[in-house]
């Protein structure tokens, strides 16, 4: 989920917070117990606080060590890259927020670098917060997982490949995936199974102590959510409040790759049917496709006659033919951000009238070094393991299209495949989400990737735990 997507919601709900002083306890938990692996009292070799080094305005950076396996802390290590945005209210403080933007493998250095973001969140929390955040490891400038020598050796092995429609492709596109997950675990075999979400839960758990924290107070987007869920669940008493936007449902997440995308895709067909009900509904003055009958029978015609056979793309650089694998591929980021969907409605109506140069270049920008890149696919497999081998792909990606025609296929593609095939387990997969937490303040809403069902069920799952702010 990309943060102009979910910022509106994100730093209006920690503004709720804020106001209420983020006056939240972890009152009705459970107890503790001992000290698990990485906590606070066996930090065994490492440092007591982060050396900051000005990156920006109001920015300033470092490099953490951490260990690889936090059940040896003494072993080798890795690196965290950090940053913190200072409060612009110093003189009043509250203390520090953590964000994790979401992913997995988005960059928390490079999105509050972003001066919007870092802005925003400043003013969410009233100016009384440093916000700080990271890449997590096996992400952007930490120690990451690398699966070819270079970008170049990454275009040359994925060549033109794009999401497969037909049988044949299938199965080059399946032996592809193959290849990629033995890279992978070639390259960066010892990191992979040391990158789970628990993995990065006790990198948290760290930062917070370093920076004198005496309770973790969190801002989790899309897969951030998970985290969050996961260090409440690990570290109860060390929760002070946490919000968590396009919640992630846990449980499906660490049941299997499997169950997970089928709830990651549910709703993405459905967020369609509205993007068509109000185009129709705003009229040709506010939607390219509207006032020339049903929009959701152009559409429909469209889809059909591209699954048939390409159209032109006589206007993309170099020009070309919008194929239907182009075409679902085009579709999988504008379910994900309504703020799009003019702009997506007149690259519509274009390819309607027999043009479709506009989606062809959308699909270009999200080529598999982009759907499949290494951390990404690391982290997932990692948390979310396959059931089923790759020969199993009629029944995975079939099942996946049916329920969502669109973003099925396309994520059955990019991210089960890899998966399937994946050579290293994840040594600390975290399997338990439904361990009582601290207060939570969480929110869903229909996003085409975050289905909206989360939010009621972690409320069951966690009873009196969750509560609603002010």
């Amino acid at each position: 989920m990309t943060p102009t997507q979910t910022i509106r919601l994100g730093f209006a709900r920690l503004a709720v917070l804020a106001l209420c002083g983020l006056g939240l306890v972890a009152l009705g938990v459970s107890p503790a117990g001992a000290q698990p692996p990485g906590s606070a009292g066996d930090r065994a070799g490492l440092a007591s606080s982060i050396r900051w080094s000005s990156c920006g305005v109001r920015l300033d950076c470092a490099q953490v060590r951490v260990p690889l396996d936090w059940a040896r802390p003494a072993r080798p290590k890795i690196t965290l890259a950090v940053i913190r945005h200072r409060a612009s209210r110093p003189g009043n403080p509250i203390g520090t927020l953590f964000f994790n933007p979401g992913g997995p493998g988005v960059s928390g250095v490079h999105d509050l670098k972003d001066p919007f973001i870092a802005r925003l969140l400043d003013q969410a929390g009233g100016g009384r917060f440093d916000v700080v955040s990271w890449d997590p490891r096996g992400v952007g400038a930490s120690t990451h997982v690398v699966c070819f020598r270079n970008e170049l050796s990454a275009t040359r092995f994925w060549g033109g490949s794009t999401v497969p429609t037909t049988v044949p492709a299938s199965r080059r596109y399946l032996a592809k995936a193959v290849q990629y997950a033995r890279r992978c675990a070639q390259l960066s075999g010892s990191l992979l199974a040391h990158i789970s979400s628990e993995d990065t839960a006790r990198d948290l758990d760290y930062l917070r102590a370093l920076l004198h924290q005496r309770r973790l107070t969190y801002l989790g987007w899309s897969y951030g959510t998970f985290l969050g869920q996961t260090y409440a669940n690990m570290f109860p008493h060390r929760v002070r409040a946490m919000v968590l936007d396009g919640v992630v449902d846990a449980v499906s997440y660490v049941r299997s790759k499997e169950s997970f995308l089928e709830n990651a895709v549910t709703p993405t067909d459905a967020v369609f049917e509205q993007f068509e009900v109000l185009c129709q509904r705003a009229g040709p003055a506010r939607c390219a496709l509207a006032g020339h009958g049903s929009v959701k029978a152009r559409v429909s015609t469209l889809i059909a006659r591209v699954e048939r056979a390409p159209i032109p793309a006589p206007t993309a650089s170099p020009p070309g033919q919008l194929t239907y694998s182009d075409l679902i591929t085009a579709f999988f980021p504008e379910m994900r951000n309504p703020g799009t969907w003019p702009d997506f409605a007149r690259d519509l109506e274009a390819a309607v009238n027999g043009d479709g140069s506009a989606l062809l270049m959308k699909a270009r920008q999200f080529p598999p070094t982009v759907g499949s890149a290494p951390a990404p696919v690391a982290i997932g497999c990692a948390d979310s393991p396959t059931r089923y081998p790759p020969s199993a792909w009629r029944r995975v990606i079939g099942r996946l299209t049916r329920i969502s025609a669109f973003n099925g296929p396309v994520l059955g593609w990019w991210l089960w495949a890899p998966c399937a095939a994946w050579r290293v387990r994840s040594a600390d997969r975290y399997t338990d989400p439904g361990t009582p937490a601290p207060k939570i303040r969480s929110s869903s809403s229909a996003r085409g990737m975050t289905p909206t069902p989360p939010t009621p069920t972690l409320k069951s799952r966690h009873g009196d735990s969750v509560m609603r702010c002010c």
